[in-house]
């Protein structure tokens, strides 16, 4: 009787709740960023169900391929979309490089958990780069919140014979900015969060603990805001 109550306990000791067996074996930790991440995917859904709305309400919107053709600091105009599909592309490959360093830390190996880590930084890093150089073109040609172009400059950024209007330039402008940074305000935290692992990986925290589970629950929000971008960038750049 004694040892079937040890042996119960023990159960209940490596359970990875530390109080019984879960009902979907789920460490509590994941599953709690799962509830963070669905409640942050409501709070941009609302935004872009918002943009879209007003969006295909309107049949005078600027024209993506109008506004969004510079890439900054070499052409200010004539590649349309060049600069946000490079910006995508790194974020991407941010999101691979996370998944190499969870791979990485089911294999108990240090050093490449290190590694790829410090190219998931680099990555949100330079991701954050492009924004702030495409806010800086976007603000000199006039765009900003509860600002636009002045009437002859607005032109430039409508379809060949369609209707201008201030109006909705003003609405494209304030949750252009209101969105986008609300995603980059998430990318610079994953990176801050990712620099922090860094250095407990470079630590031996997770090595002295037998599990890089951490690891595994910061991948599940960098990709989650990959995913974001996903969203935010067709409705932006392509719709």
């Amino acid at each position: 009787m004694a040892n079937t109550a040890v042996s119960q306990l023990d159960e209940v000791k490596t359970t990875p709740w530390a109080g019984g067996k879960s009902p979907f074996n789920v460490e509590y930790g994941k599953l709690m960023m799962w509830f963070f991440l669905l409640s942050d995917a409501f709070t941009f859904s609302s935004l872009l169900i918002s943009y879209g709305a007003l969006r295909f309400s309107s049949n005078a919107w600027p024209a993506a391929d109008k506004i969004f053709q510079s890439v900054p600091g070499v052409v200010d105009a004539g590649y349309p979309l060049v600069f946000v599909g490079i910006m995508t592309f790194i974020l991407i490959m941010s999101s691979v490089t996370m998944v190499l360093a969870v791979e990485a830390g089911h294999r108990d190996s240090k050093k490449e958990v290190a590694w790829w880590m410090v190219a998931t930084v680099i990555g949100g890093f330079m991701f954050l780069g492009c924004q702030a150089l495409e806010w800086n073109h976007l603000h000199h040609e006039g765009f900003w919140w509860g600002s636009i172009p002045d009437a002859e400059k607005l032109k430039e950024f409508f379809t060949e014979g369609g209707i201008v209007s201030g109006a909705y330039t003003q609405q494209f402008a304030n949750l252009f900015f209101t969105i986008t940074g609300f995603h980059g305000f998430h990318v610079f935290s994953g990176v801050i969060i990712n620099i922090v692992i860094l250095i407990n990986t470079l630590a031996g925290t997770y090595q002295k603990r037998g599990s890089y589970l951490m690891v595994e629950k910061v991948g599940l929000y960098w990709h989650f805001v990959d995913l974001v971008w996903v969203f935010v960038f067709t409705f932006f750049y392509l719709v």
